[in-house]
Formats: C-alpha cells, structure tokens, sequence
C-alpha cells in the first residue's frame, strides 16, 4: 500500500522593497471644532451685514409705490397698490429729470477726465525714473488725506475769480482735481504689476512713448481703470458738498440738491411717495453700475495680489 506525501502549502512571499506604510493622524478635534465656530461667526456677521444693506435698500422701493399715508400707517406693510403717478411726479413736478440729466453731464465728463489724466499721471509715476518722482506720488497721496472741506473757502473764491461758478464745466474740473489722488494712487501700484516685456518690445519696434501706453499698457490695466472708475463714479454721483457750495443755479443742480430740494419743497408737508420714488431713481444707477461690472471690480482689485 502506497500513502502519497501532501505537497507542503506554499506561502507567497512578501515584497522586500514595500515602502513603510505611514499613516495620516487626522486632525485633533479641538482643531475642527474651532475652526467650524470661526466659520459660524464669520457667516452669520456676513449674513447680518448683508441685512443691514438690503433691507433699507428694499424699504425704500416698497415705499416709493406707496401713498403718504400708507408711508406712516404701515411702513412695513407691502403696498396695496404700485402708485407709480409717484415716480412721474417725482420726474416731472421735482424736475428730477433735469437733475438726472445735470448729474449725467457732470459725472461723465469728470470720470473721463479723470481716468485719462489719472491713468497717464499714474503711468509715468510707475514706469519712469527721474527727479522729483517720489516727491510727485507722495503729494497725489497727501491729497487723499486732505479734508474737502478745509478747502470750500478759498476754492469758492478762485471758481469765482476764474469765472468758473454755476457752470458745468468748472464743476467738472473741481470734480476731476477731487477724485485724481486715489486715482493716481490706485493705478501706479496697478502699473507695476504689469510686465515691462511686452512694453520694451513696442518701444524696440518703434512705437513711440504715447502710443505704447494708449494701444497697449491701457488696454492692458482694462482691470484697473474699471475698477478706479467705478469708485470714482460711486463718489462723484453722490457728491453734495462741491454742488452746493459751487453750484448755486437752479437750472444747473445735481441730483443730490434736487433730492434735497424735493425734501424741503414743500415745508412741513414734505412729499415722502415722491421723495422716495426720487432716491431710488438717483440709486437705480449706482446699483446697475455696480451689478454689471462687480466682476470686473473684484478682478481689479485682486490682480495685484494674483501676479
């Protein structure tokens, strides 16, 4: 009788050169836990802040289709019906519409005045060296910190010697001087963030000074001249200081004195449905600028951090 011998088992062999395992400690739970209450209250104060904007925003066109009396007896009622003879009223009888137009005037020509000899000012500060340069950026700066108000006296009497009171004009110019020293300030420290490569190289083929900064460094800050621009325009749209003092025609008012003017027009018995209906028309602008070029903005501002 024959007995068969059973093969042994055969044991794989492990791998020799296997990398020593290591393994992630997760992070402590007093680490989560902090960092999720520090989340909790960084949202909940957004959340409360965004509150505080949207809610006056709201109120006030919710009651700018209401009548006087609704305005008074339920300010936190919806209305019963749009009244929209509020928003004709406020265009045609409070001459909103010429405060509307006055404001376009001053304002457009002010940004552009002031985004083209902001932007070249900015330009040679950032890109040229030569004597006095530091002084010349430090004194834009300087000016950032200078009270408006300090200058109403003496600047009133030099629009009057010049000729330059109740016109659109010089209120143009006191708005362009106003808003040049963020201006500057704000687009020198854009400038250089770009690179000088590609401007060199315009200058190597030929292209003159003037036209390597209007055809390819302007275009180039598109960024930065949206967002300066929008800044500027928020404050010059919502300038009441300068007109009042400089600009005392009542055919030349902007809409910040006509909105004063629609408040006051007519004695204790003010017109709230028309003086509602007449700020959300000054704030629909403000509100539709930023909306559109919010994107823009943001990009401006993070573009210097990015590069």
């Amino acid at each position: 009788m024959k007995t068969t011998d059973t093969p042994p088992a055969i044991t794989p062999e492990e791998p020799r050169d296997r990398p020593p395992v290591t393994k992630v400690n997760a992070p402590p739970e007093k680490e989560k836990s902090g960092g999720g209450v520090l989340n909790v209250f960084s949202h909940g104060v957004l959340v409360i802040w965004a509150l505080l904007v949207v809610l006056p925003l709201l109120w006030a066109v919710m009651s700018s289709f209401k009548d006087d009396n609704s305005i008074f007896s339920s300010p936190w009622a919806l209305p019963d019906r749009l009244h929209f003879e509020n928003w004709s009223r406020a265009w045609t009888q409070a001459h909103m519409s010429d405060y509307f137009l006055n404001t376009i005037l001053v304002v457009g020509g002010s940004l552009i005045g002031t985004l083209v000899l902001g932007s070249m000012a900015a330009y040679v500060l950032a890109r040229f060296d030569f004597p006095g340069n530091r002084f010349i950026y430090f004194l834009f700066v300087g000016g950032m910190s200078f009270p408006i108000i300090l200058a109403l006296v003496p600047l009133f009497f030099v629009m009057n010697n010049m000729g330059l009171l109740n016109t659109t004009h010089g209120l143009i110019l006191v708005y362009i001087a106003y808003s040049l020293p963020f201006t500057v300030f704000f687009l020198s420290s854009f400038f250089r963030t770009l690179p000088t490569s590609v401007a060199e190289a315009a200058i190597i083929d030929g292209a003159s000074h003037t036209r390597t900064f209007f055809q390819i460094m302007l275009p180039m800050a598109k960024p930065g001249l949206i967002s300066v621009g929008i800044f500027n325009f928020l404050g010059q749209w919502n300038q009441y200081m300068l007109p009042t003092v400089l600009n005392t025609d009542p055919d030349k008012k902007v809409l910040s004195q006509g909105l004063v003017q629609l408040a006051v027009s007519q004695g204790y018995k003010g017109d709230y449905s028309g003086l509602f209906a007449g700020l959300v028309m000054a704030m629909l602008p403000v509100l539709a600028a930023y909306i559109i070029f919010q994107r823009q903005v943001v990009a401006g501002l993070t573009a210097g951090a990015l590069k």
